[in-house]
């Protein structure tokens, strides 16, 4: 009898009330957060904004991949600890001009804590950026991502 293939494509549904200008409650399985924008935005500060929630995103994914692709290497992971920093062209969302790429260039900072050698971090390392999505979809759109890694060893 034969296995039957895993799918590869998947449809994913998430949806989205919006109770205000700039609160969005978002329900995606049995899961809820709320996207918002500060107090000085003229938000409820619930949660956080759309520009912190895409990043976020890239922080999670990251996270779940790197670890993915670590285990595949053989790589102990310790610690981790994830920070990003991009530069955001605000044109677009002051509604001032259209912009092509509003986040011309973001670092990713990945701190490491592995008992493992440096030619098996370094596979980490290549294959982290050819399988996160959330990285793919924004290096796509033009942004330069920059990763720093620090790796240390207990």
């Amino acid at each position: 009898m034969a296995t039957p293939k895993p799918k590869t494509i998947l449809t994913v549904h998430l949806e989205g009330a919006c109770p205000t200008h700039s609160r969005t409650e978002v329900a995606g399985r049995d899961i809820k957060s709320i996207i918002d924008e500060p107090l000085e935005r003229d938000g409820s500060n619930l949660g956080h904004t759309p520009v912190e929630t895409l990043l976020g995103a890239l922080i999670g994914c990251t996270n779940v991949i790197g670890h993915k692709v670590a285990k595949m290497h053989g790589v102990d992971i310790t610690a981790l600890a994830i920070d990003v920093e991009a530069q955001f062209d605000r044109r677009g969302v002051t509604l001032a001009e259209e912009i092509d790429i509003p986040f011309p260039s973001l670092k990713l900072f990945i701190d490491l804590t592995t008992t493992s050698d440096g030619a098996s971090v370094d596979k980490l390392k290549q294959d982290l950026q050819r399988f996160c999505p959330v990285s793919k979809v924004i290096r796509q759109s033009g942004t330069e991502i920059e990763e720093i890694w620090t790796v240390s060893h207990p």
